[in-house]
């Protein structure tokens, strides 16, 4: 007995509900009349979308809910529907995936294990339950389960006593680049050790900081992966399940996978730039590009998530803009059929040199100039931004966010941040992968060692250790938590390793002033890494 099964792999938006409620309802009337499924399941907290943070502490907000699923009971007939949405009972907050048909909800689960590590925070506002909830469909037993649930044993081996030979689990299970492989092995382990097929559904889509990748699955009782749907794909899938008979593996993989991770990361941030833009309705972008690597990059993850048509670049030359900078910004502008204005910033930074003049007499020029010349630049963008609409995007990555090379209120002013979250090294390796699809990026750019040009002959190694030493060294403390003497047994030096610690613990406060960007590790800044501003505690030497 087959059961024919509709993933729905949608992208929603946070408080939305009325649109995610409409989303809904199409999809469901598509799986009942276009493929005549048997069953759709959508993800979790599809109604509110996820996650909706402090939206559920205000009862309007939850009222609003409750009305949508009535619009959508009425909505189901003749197909099962699954479906995640937060619900209050009895002044008791829940996470809620209820099963649907025939204009009634037919069976209610609550979520039973809520994470509270990295960016969730679920105890804040919901009870965890206890209860398993199981059901028939075309006479097989099947069981109900959100996200969280899957990774501990316990509720689907209690499914599995009791009958169970589908789990049914909805999910918001956010991307960072090793999250597929872990998902992948722990589903297939739940489902071998309880003889039952796992129908995975995922949401897929922006929302600030984190991207929600797909990825949605079914695996067979014996742990296979049968079917997967594309990543960061919204669609709905379909997929012939016989819980009764040995599956044939349908999954295909057409990616290389020498370059996988990097098409995995760079995919991700196109789609976490075009849906914040899109779904806080920004006119397009607006990008500084100065002929370096990191403006690069990021111009062409814009142009990929939102079309030339809707971005636009400012060149804006200095003093010490070498020529070679500035026939680069302007050769990828022509190469993307980007429009751009050249606006040299020689005029502002000598206005206020002269303000200033005063002030500074018989002081030693130092990074005040330097600084300047960024918070210039800073403040073109922003006010193009403000008489376009476009958001201004900022060019700053992981590593120089790390150590605090970047100007507060110059570089760093923007409005999203593609890159906040990708090392310097993996900067290069995004532009060299993005460049064998479509040639997007100069390979002068690529060649050149990296400078901020805000004096003459500057290169980032005069004051920072290489990015192939650096980034390492970073990923050990921030992402690991290694003490500096671990760091240094594993073979780098113990004064670099020291200087590069002090770099990061000082410029937390230049950090927590950085605007949003793509989460796509396990440890961004932000909710995953929160050290407070003032602190005396440090472990360097």
């Amino acid at each position: 007995m087959h059961i024919h099964i509709i993933l729905a792999q949608i992208n929603l938006t946070v408080g939305d509900i009325e649109g995610n409620t409409k989303k809904i309802i199409e999809s469901i009337n598509t799986a009942e009349l276009k493929y005549a499924a048997d069953i759709i399941i959508f993800p979790e907290l599809s109604i509110s979308a996820y996650p909706p943070e402090d939206l559920l502490l205000r009862s309007a907000f939850n009222q609003y809910i409750s009305a949508a699923l009535e619009k959508i009971i009425v909505a189901t007939k003749n197909i099962h529907v699954i479906l995640g949405y937060p619900t209050v009972q009895d002044d008791i907050r829940y996470n809620a995936c209820s099963l649907l048909y025939d204009g009634a909800v037919t069976q209610t689960y609550y979520k039973q294990h809520l994470p509270n590590y990295g960016v969730f925070d679920e105890k804040r506002y919901f009870t965890p339950a206890t209860e398993t909830c199981t059901f028939t469909i075309k006479g097989i037993t099947a069981a109900l389960s959100i996200c969280e649930d899957i990774w501990v044993s316990k509720p689907i081996e209690d499914a599995a006593l009791q009958g169970a030979k589908i789990m049914f689990n909805i999910n918001a299970s956010p991307y960072h680049k090793d999250k597929l492989g872990e998902r992948e092995r722990i589903i297939s382990k739940r489902a071998r050790a309880t003889n039952m097929h796992i129908v995975y559904s995922n949401l897929v889509g922006g929302q600030d900081e984190l991207v929600f990748d797909g990825n949605s699955m079914v695996v067979n009782n014996k742990g296979d992966i049968i079917f997967q749907a594309p990543p960061f794909t919204e669609g709905l899938y379909s997929f012939d399940l016989n819980p009764e008979q040995a599956a044939v593996t349908t999954k295909t993989n057409n990616a290389d996978a020498t370059h996988a991770e990097e098409e995995a990361i760079y995919n991700a941030l196109v789609l976490g730039v075009r849906d914040y833009i899109r779904k806080n309705n920004f006119q397009g972008a607006l990008i500084g590009l100065s002929g370096g690597i990191d403006s690069a990059l990021t111009l062409s993850i814009a142009v990929d998530a939102l079309g030339a048509e809707n971005v636009e670049v400012l060149i804006m030359p200095s003093r010490f803009t070498a020529d070679m900078s500035n026939e680069d910004a302007r050769l990828q502008a022509k190469m993307l059929g980007i429009n751009y204005e050249i606006i040299s910033i020689e005029q502002p930074f000598t206005a206020f040199l002269d303000v200033l003049a005063s002030r500074f007499q018989d002081l030693p020029t130092d990074t005040t100039e330097e600084n300047i010349q960024a918070r210039c630049r800073g403040i073109l963008l922003m006010a193009a931004s403000n008489k376009s609409g476009k958001l201004v995007l900022t060019t700053g990555n992981k590593s120089e966010m790390a150590v605090g090379y970047a100007t507060l209120y110059g570089d760093m002013a923007g409005g999203y941040a593609p890159l906040k979250d990708v090392w310097k090294t993996l900067v290069y390796r995004l532009a060299k992968w993005r460049n064998t699809q479509k040639p997007a990026i100069p390979t002068s750019v690529m060649n050149r060692p990296p400078t901020a040009e805000l004096r003459h002959d500057q290169r980032d190694q005069d004051v920072l250790p290489a990015y192939e030493i650096m980034d390492p060294i970073l990923a050990q403390y921030m992402e690991l938590d290694m003490h500096p003497a671990r760091i240094i047994a594993t073979g780098y030096d113990a004064d670099t390793v020291y200087k590069v610690i002090n770099l990061v613990d000082k410029n937390e406060y230049k950090r927590r002033q950085v605007a949003p960007g793509v989460r796509i590790t396990a440890r961004a800044f932000g909710r995953d890494r929160r050290y407070p501003i003032t602190s005396a505690y440090s472990e360097n030497k």
